[in-house]
């Protein structure tokens, strides 16, 4: 059966946590298509992934989160699903949150809706965190102009059957510097919206370095330039 919306989420190194995040998204969501894409996890990530009515799909060796999200979306595209949600692994997004994206697209509103932990909640952001995330946001903006408020956050919903040309190529965690050039490049409506992001003990632990965050802003400046 054809459904209109798919999960698509990347998974490495997150057996603790990700037949969690599955369940909570079938009770949630019965009527979307789930698509994780395990990227190469060393640990048992993909056996716990192996629930009933998800896709699984593998990566071989570790090709980054960029490579494991435009797998899920061909997947996805192939299966005939209209919109894609890109959906993190460790339990910091909420499900809830989804359908209200969705209708924006449905109404025809944006082609792309971005969740903003700023407009909505980040609850137990560490300060120094949530200050070089605003940072980021303004570099981002002077780099591409798209003004938004949170830009390295993996939760998103795109209209896939209206924009094929909706590819990602950077392969690691600069992919979500590239999704913003995209919006600029293929004129897409964009909207932010608020969501909640929890952040534990565990997610913070497994979350990206302050020097990595400034790692990736270099490797998209530098993706741009070999273009």
């Amino acid at each position: 059966m054809k459904r209109e919306v798919a999960i698509v989420i990347p998974l490495y190194n997150e057996e603790k946590v990700i037949r969690k995040t599955l369940q909570d998204l079938k009770n949630k969501r019965p009527n979307d298509t789930i698509i994780v894409v395990d990227d190469g996890s060393k640990d048992r990530s993909y056996y716990e992934a192996c629930v009933p009515g998800v896709y699984l799909l593998r990566h071989i060796i570790n090709l980054g989160q960029g490579a494991a999200l435009q797998t899920g979306i061909d997947f996805a595209k192939k299966l005939g699903c209209k919109y894609v949600v890109t959906f993190d692994s460790d339990g910091q997004h909420c499900a809830d949150d989804i359908e209200k994206f969705i209708e924006v697209l449905r109404k025809d509103e944006a082609d792309i809706v971005l969740c903003s932990r700023f407009l909505g909640k980040a609850e137990n952001i560490p300060p120094l965190r949530k200050n070089f995330l605003r940072i980021a946001a303004l570099v981002e903006r002077v780099l591409t102009g798209i003004k938004l408020t949170d830009v390295h956050n993996g939760f998103r919903a795109i209209n896939v059957a209206k924009f094929p040309d909706f590819v990602i190529t950077q392969n690691r965690m600069s992919h979500a510097s590239e999704i913003i050039d995209l919006i600029k490049k293929l004129k897409m409506r964009y909207k932010e919206m608020p969501c909640t992001i929890r952040y534990s003990e565990y997610s913070l632990s497994k979350g990206q370095s302050l020097m990595n965050s400034v790692n990736i802003i270099i490797e998209f400046i530098l993706g741009k330039a070999i273009k």
